[in-house]
């Protein structure tokens, strides 16, 4: 909790850097002959909805923000995503229907841009662990079983974050994105279906073996840093 507190100072800067995309999108809507033709059912105005969309959507901005840093890992093109997931969210918000997931819905125009456009084109200098707040990954190695804690899990948890920050760096996209999803911003199995388009067999299955692949990175963490050796002599 501490962690997370001592990042509301970050998470302040990254949500007023941030609000860019938002003014971008704005920028780009103010022509009406840009708006479809029917803008919702409610027939709201323009200004009705850039007031709905800044009220309703930018409070994800942060949480965003973390996700396209954890899938692009590096922070230009984490910005140029977030930019460009609520530049098409605002086109597409008179589709969206009111008390359905938003934050659902914007992650998934997140990771469907980042698929199509940013997977395949990532020449950028990736960032250091360092760079990637606590705050967006401070639970994840609490996942990484459905069983009780065993002794094994006792040494896991002396893990430091920077160890589970590069084991989740190492791991492929798709298993990051699954193991992201659940363990750090908490979606279901369906949510996850939706946002990254595959079905729920799918997910389940990859975030079984993304769990796997961190525990197995995080008790390699352990044993190069001395914590199993450590174990056992207490045990003599």
């Amino acid at each position: 909790m501490n962690a997370v507190r001592d990042q509301l100072g970050e998470i302040k800067k990254y949500s007023e850097l941030l609000k860019t995309p938002f003014e971008v999108a704005l920028a780009q809507m103010n022509n009406e002959d840009l708006l479809p033709a029917v803008i919702d059912r409610n027939k709201e105005t323009l200004a009705q909805r850039k007031a709905r969309f800044e009220k309703d959507a930018l409070v994800f901005t942060s949480q965003l923000y973390g996700a396209a840093l954890r899938y692009t890992k590096n922070t230009h093109d984490a910005q140029d995503l977030v930019q460009d997931t609520y530049a098409k969210a605002f086109t597409s918000f008179h589709q969206f229907e009111p008390g359905t997931n938003l934050k659902a819905w914007l992650y998934r125009i997140l990771t469907t841009t980042f698929i199509n456009n940013y997977r395949k084109d990532q020449r950028r200098p990736q960032i250091s662990a360092g760079e990637i707040e606590d705050w967006q990954i401070a639970d994840a190695s609490s996942h990484t079983s459905d069983q009780g804690k065993s002794a094994e899990d006792e040494v896991l948890e002396n893990i430091a974050d920077r160890d589970i920050k590069e084991a989740l760096a190492a791991m492929p996209d798709e298993f990051r994105m699954a193991v992201y999803l659940s363990d750090v911003e908490g979606f279901s199995y369906k949510e996850i279906a939706e946002i990254t388009g595959v079905p729920t067999g799918t997910v389940m299955s990859r975030l079984h073996r993304g769990r796997k692949l961190l525990r197995s990175s995080l008790a390699a963490y352990a044993k190069e840093r001395g914590f199993k050796d450590k174990k056992a002599g207490d045990d003599k």
